[in-house]
């Protein structure tokens, strides 16, 4: 079986909407920082970039770009609270089970059964928007939710790309 080429098929997908090659960013030397405590005793959060917001909040735009948009979802929502929109991927499964792209189930799960110490009070839905503007993103929207996350105690968190 051959890997699915996500960047060539990326690539000639943007091509066809007329924009220019991708700059793709390469992290020479990517700032992990190593657990200080264990899983068990952690506090964990989530952000998916699969375009689900709450079916009482505003849409995501399934065509969006460089958009910056960053929900704060609480963590005490059902499951069935969710809505997907998102132009990029097949989102039917993640309609079927909102796990697939926000595992708010698993994470309770997770937490209850002691393999994750706590959820955190805050998950987090955002970055959907094909963004370009990787400068913003890096020096201002992204220590900016760094620093929400501080103020939630969050030892970890979950990215879980769409």
């Amino acid at each position: 079986m051959e890997p699915v080429r996500y960047v060539d098929r990326l690539n000639d997908r943007y091509a066809r909407q007329g924009f220019p090659p991708y700059r793709w960013t390469v992290n020479e030397d990517a700032p992990l920082t190593p657990p200080t405590k264990p899983l068990s005793e952690s506090r964990v959060t989530l952000l998916t970039s699969g375009g689900v917001s709450r079916k009482c909040d505003a849409a995501w735009n399934p065509d969006a770009r460089n958009s910056f948009r960053l929900d704060e979802i609480s963590a005490d929502n059902a499951a069935a609270a969710f809505q997907v929109h998102d132009s990029y991927y097949d989102v039917t499964a993640a309609r079927d089970d909102i796990n697939c792209v926000f595992p708010i189930e698993r994470i309770h799960e997770a937490a209850g059964d002691g393999t994750i110490g706590s959820v955190a009070p805050r998950l987090w839905s955002g970055f959907m928007g094909r963004i370009y503007k990787r400068t913003e993103l890096m020096e201002e929207v992204t220590p900016a939710w760094v620093e929400q996350l501080r103020r939630d105690d969050v030892d970890l968190a979950v990215l879980v790309p769409a």
